[in-house]
């Protein structure tokens, strides 16, 4: 069996060393542009160059670092839609999205955004406290990780919303779906945490009609992709105070250009992608085992739906 693996960050070798554990009778094949790769059985990819499409194109299955398969799905059927694509499903990923919004949840319940503004300025200023019944908390995605970080956040006492494309259920959580269901969602959303794949239908969906549809004062957290939201509304409506503040880990251009506004926009919070990063061992673990299972013909977690984009 070989492996075709490609890693942006051209840090291969470690990747190389958990296959050799986990899945010992594999020979890896490392892709490089403008060489000629042999015959592989199967690849593991993050984003991968256009120009890796055709030995993409004759694989049995392609196996994707990560929960989102935006920047595979991208080449629409220049990638035959007869090849599997498997995505992560978890691997370590989860409790690490449940931790970054836990955090900002928090950091905003408990205003310490503004504490630290006032730290800043020299300030010793008491603000009046939140009201934990109005500070409802809604989770656009009830995926894997929606589901997780709902979970998290069950014990701190939030009105907790989860909004779906289909129905859902989960114990404790007011759940809505479909187009209906998004106006009465966003309406009574304090806290707006995004972990919606990126689709066709799921770009830009937080454009400024819906961002203006949540409470005066309401608190956006974005980790999943930049491109769900319209830059420039939300850049005017924080600076309108419509929205208080953000916590945006994720843009549509990254790293984020250094002469972004919401670098200069003190009530936006910028981190570097890493709300939930890839736990290459975890990750090597899952591959190899829907791997032995793809040979075996057995059903696989984590095999993406083409028509709905993840």
């Amino acid at each position: 069996m070989r492996i075709l693996l490609h890693r942006a960050d051209g840090k291969t070798e470690p990747w190389i060393k958990d296959f050799a554990k986990y899945l010992p009778d594999a020979d890896i094949e490392i892709w490089h542009a403008g060489e000629k790769c042999q015959a592989c059985d199967y690849a593991v990819v993050w984003s991968p160059p256009e120009a890796m499409l055709a030995e993409l194109a004759t694989v049995k299955a392609i196996f994707v670092t990560g929960a989102g398969v935006d920047a595979l799905l991208k080449f629409g059927d220049a990638l035959p839609r007869h090849i599997p694509i498997i995505r992560l499903e978890d691997a370590g990923m989860a409790v690490q999205m449940a931790e970054y919004v836990t955090h900002a949840v928090l950091r905003y319940f408990r205003r310490f955004d503004e504490y630290e503004a006032q730290a800043r300025a020299g300030q010793w200023a008491p603000l009046p406290q939140h009201h934990k019944e109005d500070f409802s908390v809604g989770v656009l995605g009830m995926g894997v990780l929606g589901t997780r970080v709902l979970e998290a956040l069950a014990p701190f006492g939030f009105p907790l919303r989860g909004w779906s494309r289909t129905g859902k259920s989960l114990n404790g959580v007011q759940t809505f779906h479909g187009a209906d269901g998004l106006d009465t969602f966003l309406r009574g959303t304090r806290v707006l945490v995004c972990l919606l794949p990126l689709t066709p239908d799921t770009s830009n969906i937080m454009d400024r009609a819906n961002m203006h549809k949540l409470p005066e004062g309401a608190y956006i957290i974005n980790v999943a992709r930049g491109a769900h939201f319209a830059e420039p509304d939300l850049l005017a409506l924080v600076k309108s105070g419509h929205i208080a503040a953000a916590t945006l880990d994720v843009f549509r251009n990254e790293p984020l250009p250094a002469q972004h506004p919401f670098w200069q926009e003190q009530r936006i919070t910028i981190t570097p992608h890493i709300s939930a990063l890839t736990l290459r061992r975890e990750s090597v673990q899952q591959i190899a085992d829907n791997i032995r299972k793809t040979e075996a013909g057995e059903p696989v977690a984590g095999l993406v739906d083409r028509t709905l984009g993840y």
